[in-house]
């Protein structure tokens, strides 16, 4: 299977989720190009809006570390929903920014798998090129 490696490797960070309120895990993995895996999960909070989905937990992590859109090679987000589970808006946001256009997106619910990128999940974006103030 394609993307095995990232899937299991989101999998088991889907295991360390925090989701004491909804109680939908997700799981995440970066894959840089020099093979590197970065995880990520959701953490849950009784305020909800400092709650962190997985896959800005997973891309935060590989900038933390150093890396930049360039040295993705793929991400990987899992869930363990009924069905495949996208990227909220707030999570398709950042990865407009901080992943190449046709980065793979490998999502999966453990039954069913996509693959696609963020320029399908969020045509037509608002980005750093919309911040210029040039006339």
């Amino acid at each position: 299977m394609e993307y095995k490696d990232i899937l299991d490797k989101a999998f088991a960070a889907m295991d360390n989720a925090y989701v004491p309120y909804s109680h939908y895990k997700v799981g995440a993995c970066v894959k840089t190009v020099d093979g590197e895996y970065i995880i990520g999960a959701n953490v849950e909070n009784a305020a909800y809006s400092p709650t962190m989905c997985g896959e800005r937990n997973a891309i935060f992590q590989a900038y933390a570390q150093g890396y930049r859109k360039a040295d993705i090679e793929s991400i990987a987000i899992v869930t363990s929903g009924k069905r495949i589970g996208t990227p909220c808006g707030v999570c398709r946001q950042v990865l407009v920014e901080l992943i190449n256009q046709d980065t793979p997106i490998v999502m999966s619910n453990g039954v069913d798998t996509r693959i696609t990128n963020i320029e399908a999940l969020l045509p037509d974006s608002f980005n750093e090129e919309d911040l210029v103030n040039e006339l």
